[in-house]
């Protein structure tokens, strides 16, 4: 018995040498040399350490829109992309968990009653053999991988990195959603404000259509004028369907992102819009703390290193403890009787001599592997500062932008009240007034088209940082409200 406790000591002694890893030592893959600021935003917003789990929370409130809130909580609980994205990130913590269990023994418990006949030219067998026997078996068998190189460990590691990317993934693709449907929900409402622009126009057009004809009836105007006027007003109607169209599709949007049919849904036509939200100045850039597709990014990177351990322990011995314990007999009585009994305990050794190239290909591949996860975090961080950059431009140029385009709705709007009186008196005709009427419903339209895409630019912008920010705190919005002032009536 001394002997097999010498065995089992001796394989106790290797196990606590399994702190062995051949996994390379794990560095973040090296980036570019990171801006202390950012270019086109103010030089307080900073690239910050990395925390990922810093928690985002219900971002899309800065909008102060209770339909919104109430749309962007209906995507959190119904969406099919994001409870499938739920799916998969379960699916990773399954996949580690199955790693897990290789750190542990293995038990099996084994019964095998059995009715057997044996060959009459079986090899060696005896004359008073029978031919048909029973065999009846019971016991456990157990088995534990000492891991002396790691593979289990890294595996273990590697899921757990996947496990975790996966989670960002979840993340990732719930702030996406969110920011769809809210840039879908901006759209829509800026639709709404086109619709009220072009109906307000159509009852300025219409009324400057009876004015012509009253004219033309009286012999002040010919009937040329009549037909400018026509054409104008039915101009206008062509572009309220056009819009309309546009708004349905942006509505049919919505309906798929919540999980609802386009067919049972619809969002009532409102005034009050979103407001482009501040941009607070004293923000840092929280940009390699909260995108979670960056944390994805490097946790995958992590798992492809951790995966060239493996590929390396697959060189070494593969060794494990194996131990089983049972009682056997022919299918007589006392199955159980101490006779019967049988064990066996010790070491079990496995090393691969040749495999033509197996093992140095897996290798490689596992260091391709690597090479191209730390590729892809590289291209997700410069990605990631070029979306932040385009986003603070767009809110800058397009708050530059507002701002001359109401100057130039304020001249047409002036030029088209000028242009109607010196109709009116005779002095020009229509075709002044109808060119007056163009510009300032352009200008006017352009004017919210503007407002709308800041709005998306600051949808863009939060989710390009990862989250929102809080509310309260001070800043620079750069707002130019557009102005909404039906053209002139006749």
């Amino acid at each position: 018995m001394n002997r097999h406790a010498n065995r089992l000591m001796a394989a106790l002694a290797a196990a606590l040498l399994g702190g062995c890893s051949l996994a390379p030592a794990y560095h973040t893959p090296t980036l570019p040399p990171m801006p202390a600021s950012f270019k086109e935003g103010d030089t307080a917003w900073k690239v910050a350490a990395p925390a990922d789990e810093t928690p985002h929370g219900n971002w899309w409130t800065v909008y102060g829109d209770t339909t919104l809130n109430q749309l962007e909580t209906k995507l959190d609980a119904d969406n099919p992309s994001l409870a499938a994205a739920l799916a998969r990130y379960d699916e990773a913590r399954a996949f580690e968990s199955q790693f897990n269990a290789g750190l542990f023994p293995h038990l099996d418990a084994i019964a095998d009653p059995e009715r057997a006949r044996q060959s009459n030219n079986r090899p060696l067998r005896g004359s008073n053999q029978p031919n048909e026997y029973d065999s009846d078996t019971v016991g456990v068998g157990a088995s534990y991988d000492l891991d002396l190189w790691g593979r289990i460990r890294n595996e273990v590691s590697a899921g757990h990195a996947l496990a975790q990317a996966a989670q960002a993934d979840l993340a990732s693709a719930k702030l996406s959603l969110e920011a769809q449907l809210a840039g879908d929900y901006v759209r829509l409402r800026g639709y709404d404000i086109q619709v009220r622009i072009l109906r307000d126009a159509l009852k300025a057009y219409q009324r400057a259509l009876v004015l012509t004809e009253n004219r033309h009836n009286g012999g002040v105007a010919s009937g040329l004028d009549v037909s400018r006027a026509q054409t104008q007003l039915e101009d206008a109607q062509a572009q309220v369907t056009d819009v309309l169209a546009q708004r349905a599709l942006s509505e049919h949007a919505i309906a798929a992102l919540i999980g609802e049919p386009a067919s049972n849904f619809s969002i009532a036509q409102e005034q009050d819009q979103p407001k482009v939200p501040v941009t607070p100045v004293g923000m840092p850039s929280t940009l390699l703390e909260r995108r979670p597709d960056i944390a994805a990014a490097e946790r995958r990177v992590f798992a492809a290193n951790a995966g060239i351990g493996v590929a390396r322990a697959a060189f070494f011995p593969d060794i494990s403890l194996q131990g089983s314990y049972g009682f056997q007999n022919t299918g007589m009585d006392n199955l159980l009787a101490i006779g019967n009994r049988f064990w066996a305990l010790g070491p079990l050794a496995t090393l691969n001599i040749f495999d033509a190239g197996l093992r140095r290909a897996q290798l490689r591949e596992a260091h391709a592997q690597f090479a191209q996860a730390s590729a892809e975090y590289r291209q997700t961080v410069l990605g990631a500062f070029r979306e932040v950059e385009d986003d603070l431009a767009l809110l800058q140029q397009l708050g530059l932008e507002a701002r001359q385009e109401d100057q130039a709705f304020t001249a047409a709007q002036q030029t088209l009240n000028i242009a109607t009186n010196r109709y009116r008196e005779g002095i020009v005709n229509y075709l002044d007034v109808v060119t007056a009427q163009t510009a300032a419903l352009s200008a006017q339209r352009n004017a919210e088209e503007i407002r709308t895409r800041r709005l998306q630019a600051s949808v863009d912008l939060i989710r390009a940082i990862g989250g929102g920010w809080a509310r309260d705190v001070s800043g620079i919005d750069g707002n130019a409200t557009a102005k909404t002032q039906a053209p002139s009536s006749m």
